[in-house]
C-alpha cells in the first residue's frame, strides 16, 4: 500500500504542467554582459618648444619639459605626445630639428602627434618640419590629419595655410566630423582663435572653430602665445556656454621664452606666464581630466575634469 501511494505522488509531480511564465523564464537567454573595458589614454601637449639659440639642447627649457614627458612615458608606454606648433626656433631649419628638437622632444618622436606653427614655416613649405616628422605629420605634406585614440577622435589642423588650402582643409574637416563615431573630440593647431596673450585673437581658424562647435567638439589645444591660458567653454561665437561649449587651452610653454600677456578676456578662467611645462590630459571613454605640469622648480598648477558632450 505504501508503495502504490508513493508511485502516485511521483507520477503526479512528474506530469505537473509548467506555467507559461515559468516556461518563458526558462527560455529567456541570460543577459549579455558588456565585457568591453573602459579605455583611458594619456596625452602630453605643448607648443613653442625647441629653442637652442642661447643654450645647448640639454640645457634648454625644451630639455626640461621633455623630462616631464619622459617620466610619464616611463610609467605608461601607451601615452602619446602632441605638439602645438613652433616645434623649433627661429625658422624651422632641418638642423634645428636635428640638433635642438631631436635631443629633447625627439626622444619620443615615435609617440608624437605633431602640428606645424608659423616658425616651422620659416623655411619654404616647412621643409624642416615635414622632412623630420615624415608620415607622422600626415599625408601629402598638407599638415592636417585625424587619429583615433581610445574613444576619442583627435584632429590635427594646420593654421598656416593659404586661402585655397584652408578651404580644402575645411572640406576635409566637415567630412571627418560628419563621419565621427567616437564619444569625444579633440582638435589641435597652432594659432588660437581666442587669446589674451601677446598675439591676441586670431581669426584664421574661426571657420574651423565654428564647425567644431556645431559638432559639439570637447577640447581645442593651441599655442603661439608663450603662456598658459584656459578659457571657460565657448560657443561658435566665442561666448560662454558651460553646457555645450568647447573647452580651450593655450599651452605655449614647451621651452621657448615666455612672453607678456594683455588683460584677461571675459571668459579667461586661468592663465600664467611664469612657468614652463606641459598639459597632461587623461582621455576617458566619456570624460577627461586635465593637469598642467610645471618643470620642477616652478609652481604654477591647473587641474580639473569634465564630461564629454
Amino acid at each position: 500500500m505504501r508503495i502504490s501511494i508513493l508511485a502516485v505522488v511521483v507520477s503526479t509531480l512528474f506530469f505537473l504542467p509548467v506555467s507559461p511564465a515559468h516556461a518563458a523564464d526558462k527560455a529567456k537567454p541570460a543577459p549579455k554582459r558588456n565585457l568591453e573595458k573602459p579605455v583611458s589614454i594619456t596625452i602630453y601637449a605643448a607648443g613653442d618648444i625647441a629653442d637652442c639659440k642661447r643654450k645647448s639642447p640639454l640645457e634648454s627649457m625644451a630639455a626640461r619639459t621633455a623630462e616631464l614627458i619622459a617620466t610619464g612615458l616611463a610609467k605608461d608606454s601607451t601615452a602619446r605626445v602632441v605638439t602645438l606648433g613652433d616645434n623649433t626656433y627661429p625658422i624651422g631649419k632641418p638642423e634645428e630639428f636635428n640638433k635642438c628638437y631631436e635631443p629633447t622632444w625627439g626622444r619620443f618622436k615615435d609617440k608624437t602627434l605633431p602640428s606645424p606653427g608659423n616658425h616651422d614655416y620659416g623655411m619654404p613649405k616647412a621643409l624642416g618640419y615635414y622632412n623630420y616628422f615624415g608620415e607622422l605629420a600626415g599625408p601629402d605634406r598638407r599638415g592636417y590629419y585625424a587619429t583615433q585614440l581610445g574613444k576619442w577622435l583627435l584632429l590635427s589642423l594646420n593654421s598656416n595655410v593659404d586661402k585655397n588650402q584652408m578651404q580644402e582643409q575645411l572640406t576635409w574637416l566637415k567630412a571627418e566630423l560628419a563621419n565621427n563615431k567616437q564619444n569625444c573630440t579633440l582638435a589641435f593647431w597652432h594659432h588660437p582663435v581666442y587669446s589674451s596673450g601677446g598675439h591676441g585673437n586670431n581669426k584664421n581658424m574661426q571657420e574651423a572653430w565654428t564647425m567644431l562647435a556645431a559638432a559639439k567638439a570637447d577640447i581645442v589645444l593651441t599655442s603661439h602665445d608663450h603662456n598658459y591660458e584656459r578659457f571657460a567653454p565657448l560657443d561658435a561665437n566665442g561666448d560662454r556656454d558651460d553646457k555645450n561649449g568647447i573647452l580651450s587651452f593655450i599651452v605655449g610653454t614647451g621651452g621657448a621664452k615666455l612672453t607678456p600677456m594683455f588683460l584677461p578676456k571675459g571668459a579667461t578662467a586661468v592663465r600664467d606666464n611664469s612657468a614652463h611645462g606641459v598639459l597632461k590630459l587623461d582621455l576617458h571613454d566619456k570624460s577627461y581630466e586635465w593637469e598642467f605640469l610645471p618643470i620642477p622648480d616652478q609652481s604654477f598648477a591647473d587641474k580639473g575634469k569634465r564630461i564629454c558632450h
